[in-house]
């Protein structure tokens, strides 16, 4: 009964305008902590540069990033496993046949360069060394390291590729800094790029499946040693898109030491003229929903970077075509390529990057290739993808003075793809000398595994 007399006291002394004095006995007002929430909203409005969150900038871990691949091979080749036939007595003999056809893996490297003796003049693949002997090779193990952070426009992207060999000299590894280059994208509403450094090439479009496990198939065209090289210099790319018409135009032009052949016959890394060679691809593309198409022209201009005369020139042309439809793709691509003869009774040396010849002459040569392939709808929880696929070749090239070489070539192959990171490939390719050269076994049987990481 008391405790109850006492509050009613405690009431009755309260003033009856007093209406917050009971809630002065708790707490401090929570409007107090919205103002302190207001304050720490505009800092971090004010750090972000908006109102939105805006999330933390990305580590120099985060920006990059290592991928790679490691392709292993086994291939059989006919005879001595090069083009040089037996009985053959013209030199240099490099040029009376085509010593790139019996080929083994993604880097055109063939299964011997045995020229049985005979002088040659620094028109050759790069060889595996296997001669005739059924073999196991590493072919290539790549290294890709891309550095792109998103608060600049800039990329910086090295591809290092090891490739163990064995000669009868002794070892013979190579290592290869294939490419090393930065790339500037400086309007961010337009897709152009300016690129600095080793990059591939511009012209056509069979570069774009340098890498084994990027190419359906295992080796390159007869051509592709005058479209697929890289060469150091500066090159620029730009992309307009079309889209009411489901289009894009595009324009990629370089200007570089070497041009586009492969290091084998032009080294790319330093300049012999002091001159550029300049090169470019125009492009159209259109994408439908089931059908794409891409077509281009290329070109090329510029001293050979063979020899150390400026006033002898390279030039090139071609046309590039590829429709896919319904799993099916053709691809094809021609080309003319002309080196002229250096004029005068002064004899030039003739300097690739394999080496030094004893002569630089005039060479010319029209090729070109199709190819068909057919991705089969095949999936499940190992399978991702099985494609089959089929490639004629046909080249025709003369060297000045001598006579011309006509051959052509057949292949055939699949690939399987399991677990989106494994491809398995098996390749025959059928060589055959049409004119100019002594009919030879240099057909090859290859196969790769490459694992993508």
């Amino acid at each position: 009964m008391s405790a109850l007399v006492l509050c009613a006291l405690l009431s009755a002394a309260t003033p009856a305008g007093a209406k917050g004095a009971k809630a002065s006995l708790e707490p401090a007002p929570a409007a107090v902590e919205p103002a302190a929430d207001e304050a720490g909203a505009e800092d971090e409005a004010a750090q972000n540069g908006s109102d939105g969150y805006t999330p933390p900038a990305p580590t120099v871990l985060q920006a990059l990033r290592f991928t790679g691949y490691v392709d292993v091979g086994f291939a059989a080749a006919q005879g001595n496993g090069s083009s040089f036939p037996a009985g053959d007595f013209r030199v240099p003999a490099d040029y009376g046949v085509d010593a790139f056809a019996p080929a083994v893996n993604s880097r055109g490297e063939v299964a011997s360069t045995d020229a049985r003796g005979r002088f040659t003049n620094g028109f050759l693949p790069r060889s595996l060394g296997i001669g005739s002997t059924p073999s196991f090779f590493l072919s290539t193990a790549s290294l890709d390291a891309r550095f792109a952070p998103t608060q600049v426009p800039v990329m910086v992207f090295m591809r290092m590729q090891l490739m163990p060999r064995f000669y009868a000299g002794g070892d013979g590894t190579r290592f290869d800094l294939q490419q090393a280059f930065g790339k500037v994208t400086p309007f961010s509403s337009a897709e152009f790029t300016l690129s600095v450094g080793r990059f591939d090439s511009v012209f056509g479009i069979e570069y774009l499946e340098n890498e084994a496990n990027l190419r359906t198939g295992i080796t390159p065209s007869l051509i592709a040693r005058y479209t697929t090289g890289r060469s150091l210099g500066a090159k620029l790319f730009y992309r307009l898109q079309l889209a009411p018409l489901w289009s894009a135009l595009s324009l990629n032009v370089a200007a570089t030491n070497s041009g586009t052949r492969v290091e084998e016959l032009m080294g790319p890394d330093l300049s012999l003229t002091g001159v550029p060679v300049g090169s470019a691809r125009l492009g159209y593309e259109l994408n439908l929903q089931r059908v794409q198409v891409k077509l281009g022209g290329s070109g090329l201009v510029g001293p050979r970077n063979d020899t150390r005369n400026p006033s002898v020139k390279q030039w090139a042309y071609g046309v590039d075509l590829r429709i896919s439809a319904v799993g099916f793709t053709v691809s094809a691509e021609l080309i003319h390529l002309v080196d002229e003869q250096p004029a005068g009774a002064t004899r030039d040396l003739k300097r690739t990057g394999t080496g030094a010849g004893e002569i630089a002459s005039g060479f010319q040569v029209s090729g070109g290739y199709v190819q068909l392939q057919y991705a089969l709808p095949l999936t499940g929880e190992y399978f991702s993808g099985l494609a089959l696929y089929g490639r004629y070749d046909r080249r025709n090239a003369a060297f000045h003075g001598f006579t011309g070489v006509r051959v052509d070539r057949f292949t055939v192959g699949a690939r399987l793809e399991l677990f989106s990171m494994l491809a398995i490939k098996a390749e025959g390719l059928f060589n055959r000398e049409l004119s100019g050269a002594p009919d030879v076994p240099n057909d090859v049987f290859t196969s790769s595994v490459v694992f993508t990481w």
